[in-house]
């Protein structure tokens, strides 16, 4: 018997090379512009080509402004990488969604969106948030910059098989819990190593109770357990969102690729080699206090005592955490002042995350004491909310409404955190220094950031 991630590894092996190490076929390789200079370099050095340019598809989003697009890049080493990107795919044969495309966006929002992303396909980028693409049934990683090369050189990626586990989620959730409160409950009960050398696939009454763009959240965030992918098994959900998407299939193509993609699931039962459970019922709004996505409480819950943490390095890394962000111990979650809030992300900047976040701050206007900004996955997705007028939502609440990007995220752009400024964020990571330079980061959903934009402060959102 196999699982999903079994079945998928199989079917995509072109040599067993080792005891468990295999040259595996890729589907999709998706490329930005960090990763991807030093590789394109290499394939100039030696001489060689893109071996399969229609399977490789790039776009801008790391580095790129998020404002007036008509305003040159001012940093030079991200204006740099953006023109390689542009040189590169044009040299070598590759689509590209440049900065003025109207198809350019986060990575991880435009290869669903196109219907690239297809179930029981092996996909990769330089990018550890590629396990996104693992909502559609996808084995979907992150790949370091030689391995980029290697992928664009051959089409083939050497690697060794991570072991299954699975992540049963069971329950309804309440009002005001979100995917993204899911899995945050998962990382912080197992740890942010505790699915290390492991696939995790996702399942459950909860799971299949989300939609399609709630899925992706919870892939997205799988690394953030030490997973190198999270899966859920392909349904009538995934084939409703792909159906007439412009990269999927049509016609008979489309009726025969259903057949196919319905195979791709675990066998009933299948042994996995790790098993978690929740109740999502037990799971409330959850919120990091700390500075990995492990360290992360129920929202009416308290900032731990580091002195009360059962392992010496839980207690070191509790102190540090708490030195950086500025918190004692004991302090109410909900109630802290915040300065910044982040909408936005490959986590939580797709149609539906804005529309639930406009619902909480529709009539209402930002605290007096945050800078708020909204930034959209992809230009498709700022399209389509503009045409909803949810961006006159976000303005009116006293919101900057912004172009796509991976924006404040990750500190390799113009949006960054100042020293000592505390963000409510959308996105995945809250390290020291990840959204800029002594910046304090919690994250939360998107109706929890909304609503502390308005507050200025965390709060519960069911109580709204």
């Amino acid at each position: 018997m196999q699982t999903l991630f079994d079945r998928i590894w199989s079917a995509h092996v072109v040599q067993e090379l080792a005891d468990g190490v295999a040259l595996l076929y890729v589907d999709l390789h998706l490329v930005h512009e960090v990763t991807s200079p030093q590789a394109f370099a290499g394939l100039r050095r030696e001489g060689r080509k893109v071996r399969r340019p229609e399977r490789t598809l790039a776009t801008v989003d790391h580095n790129v402004p998020t404002s007036d697009r008509s305003v040159p890049i001012a940093d030079p080493v991200s204006a740099r990488q953006v023109d390689a990107l542009d040189t590169n795919a044009r040299d070598f044969g590759i689509e590209l969604f440049g900065l003025t495309s109207p198809g350019q966006g986060i990575v991880h929002v435009i290869g669903p969106e196109l219907g690239a992303t297809q179930p029981g396909t092996v996909i990769v980028c330089g990018d550890s948030h590629t396990s996104t693409h693992g909502a559609f049934g996808a084995f979907a990683l992150g790949i370091g910059t030689s391995e980029v090369e290697h992928v664009l050189a051959t089409q083939c990626l050497v690697l060794s098989k991570p072991r299954n586990l699975e992540a049963r989620i069971t329950g309804s959730r309440a009002p005001g819990v979100t995917a993204k409160d899911l899995i945050l409950a998962l990382i912080g009960k197992i740890g942010t190593a505790g699915a290390t050398g492991h696939v995790i696939e996702y399942t459950g009454d909860a799971i299949r109770a989300l939609s399609m763009e709630e899925r992706m959240t919870v892939c997205n965030m799988s690394i953030e357990a030490g997973a190198r992918a999270g899966v859920i098994a392909p349904d009538d959900v995934t084939f409703a969102y792909l159906k007439g998407r412009p990269r999927a299939p049509a016609g008979e193509a489309w009726r025969n690729a259903v057949e196919r993609w319905r195979t791709f699931r675990s066998d009933p039962g299948v042994t996995y080699d790790t098993h978690v459970i929740l109740d999502a019922s037990r799971i409330g709004p959850q919120v990091t206090w700390g500075t990995t996505p492990g360290m992360v409480a129920d929202i009416t819950g308290r900032v731990p005592d580091p002195a009360k943490l059962p392992t010496e390095n839980e207690r070191e890394a509790a102190t540090r955490a708490l030195e950086y962000m500025g918190l004692k111990p004991g302090t109410p979650l909900e109630g802290i002042p915040i300065d910044r809030v982040f909408v936005g992300s490959c986590t939580n900047a797709r149609i539906e995350d804005l529309r639930a976040a406009a619902n909480v701050v529709r009539g209402k206007h930002v605290s007096t004491r945050v800078r708020a900004m909204v930034v959209p996955g992809s230009q498709r997705v700022k399209a389509q909310a503009e045409q909803e007028g949810l961006d006159r939502v976000f303005r009116d609440a006293g919101f900057e409404w912004r172009n796509a990007g991976c924006s404040m995220c990750l500190g390799m752009n113009a949006d960054v955190l100042g020293a000592g400024e505390r963000c409510a964020a959308t996105s995945n990571r809250n390290f020291e220094g990840r959204q800029g330079r002594g910046g304090r980061t919690h994250l939360m959903s998107p109706v929890m950031a909304a609503a502390a934009a308005i507050e200025g402060r965390l709060v519960d959102v069911r109580g709204w």
